[in-house]
């Protein structure tokens, strides 16, 4: 329903903050990743996500779309809801996600608060299905004409925005911009930053 607010940031507590668009204050719900990107009485724009429950709706506000799609991909999860997808955006990056994901890092996503061994085990397994085919051992990627088979870091960025739900031929023309050398987290980073998002 919203795709996003602009305006000025007006008010900001731990866990939210508020928005006035035209006279009206929104009070969105946010990581503390998005809360240290925003300054109170500056002009902000956040993308959001309406969740309707039976007795509230509630307006979730992030400062990247990257974050956004990794807030949704989060609460796809079974028993992962809004507020556990903030906390884990809230300790980990939207790149950090999906690499602890794609490598199956149980510790770092356990770094969140309220997210315990078994919960961070779903969530691997759960974004995991996303990758159907785009392990990094067994990936070639088509880079401008090239295939490069298991090579560099690139596969493993590819896999890991699978898991943000990024297609190979939406990242790989950007990709192939890269130098491969880079670490996965900085291809991820740069990637998402080129695209705009």
């Amino acid at each position: 329903m919203f795709y996003s607010v602009r305006g000025t940031l007006i008010h900001m507590e731990q866990g939210f903050a508020v928005v006035e668009c035209g006279g009206v204050g929104y009070k969105c719900q946010t990581t503390l990743n998005t809360q240290r990107s925003i300054k109170l009485n500056a002009e902000t724009t956040l993308y959001t996500h309406l969740n309707v429950r039976e007795d509230a709706m509630e307006l979730f506000g992030f400062a990247t779309l990257s974050e956004l799609h990794s807030f949704r991909t989060l609460i796809g999860v079974s028993g992962v809801g809004p507020k556990m997808a903030l906390s884990l955006l809230s300790e980990l990056s939207s790149e950090q996600v999906a690499m602890a994901v794609a490598s199956g890092d149980v510790k770092a996503l356990t770094r969140a608060q309220g997210v315990g061994p078994k919960l961070a085990q779903r969530i691997i397994l759960e974004l995991k299905d996303k990758l159907k085919g785009l392990s990094a051992s067994d990936m070639t990627v088509d880079l401008g004409g090239s295939v490069i088979a298991d090579t560099g870091n690139i596969p493993k960025a590819v896999a890991a925005l699978a898991v943000l739900g990024y297609s190979s031929a939406d990242v790989t023309p950007v990709l192939s911009r890269l130098d491969p050398n880079l670490t996965v987290e900085q291809l991820i980073a740069q990637t998402l930053r080129i695209m705009g998002r």
